[in-house]
């Protein structure tokens, strides 16, 4: 389920969210759906849309301060062995990069606490990428989807190839800068290209430290576009 809170910064917005619903921060994933900085006589602001990882009851639930995060996501009893888990995932990435026509090899990239890489090598990475990395991006879902129902919810799965995904977070720190500069410059609003949710984030966090600059998502779906419109000195 999706929630919205606000904060006067991101951090004071997730700590809300993680209270409201009583929830771990590392239970629910964030997008930043609004960024206004602070000013002179004006506080900020930032808005973010809050997706939990697990059913959360209506109203404001009390948390259980007893229950450790960690007793909280302890495997199922029946859960795959961490080994084995990791094998029937890339075979599972291996698989459906085949029947999309094209051969890859599969391998972990990183482990982290409730997020697990995968590196996909293929001589046809270009056509498994996509444009601007959609192709990849759907691999991700279906990768996800997959941990799933190997009991694995709790666990993010992030797949990349060729390092495109680093390349594109810089591409898009650099875009947003030119567009805050070009918008500051000619004082009207520039509507920026769909994105996905951490493609987002990462326009509103690099601008929310710009003083004059505001930025909101904008639209419907996965894919929303960002709106970024100059404020003025306040």
């Amino acid at each position: 389920m999706e929630y919205e809170f606000e904060g006067r910064t991101e951090e004071e917005a997730i700590e809300t969210a993680a209270r409201e619903l009583g929830l771990a921060r590392d239970e629910f994933d964030v997008e930043i759906v609004e960024s206004q900085r602070g000013g002179f006589l004006k506080k900020g602001k930032t808005r973010i849309r809050v997706q939990s990882r697990s059913s959360v009851p209506a109203g404001r639930p009390e948390r259980k301060p007893e229950t450790p995060v960690a007793e909280r996501h302890r495997p199922a009893v029946n859960q795959l062995a961490a080994g084995e888990f990791e094998e029937q995932l890339l075979e599972f990435v291996r698989m459906t990069v085949e029947k999309m026509g094209y051969t890859c090899k599969a391998t972990i990239l990183f482990r982290e606490e409730l997020k697990l890489g995968i590196r996909i090598e293929s001589e046809s990475a270009a056509i498994l990428i996509g444009k601007k990395g959609k192709n990849l991006d759907a691999l991700q879902l279906l990768a996800n989807v997959f941990a799933g129902k190997l009991g694995r919810e709790d666990l993010r799965i992030i797949i990349d190839s060729e390092n495109y995904r680093i390349r594109r977070e810089e591409a898009i720190v650099k875009m947003a800068y030119e567009v805050a500069e070009r918008v500051r410059r000619t004082r009207n609003s520039v509507l920026l290209e769909p994105m996905n949710p951490f493609e987002r984030r990462i326009v509103h966090t690099t601008l929310n430290d710009i003083v004059d600059i505001e930025t909101k998502s904008e639209g419907e779906g996965l894919y929303k576009q960002v709106r970024v419109t100059f404020r003025g000195h306040r």
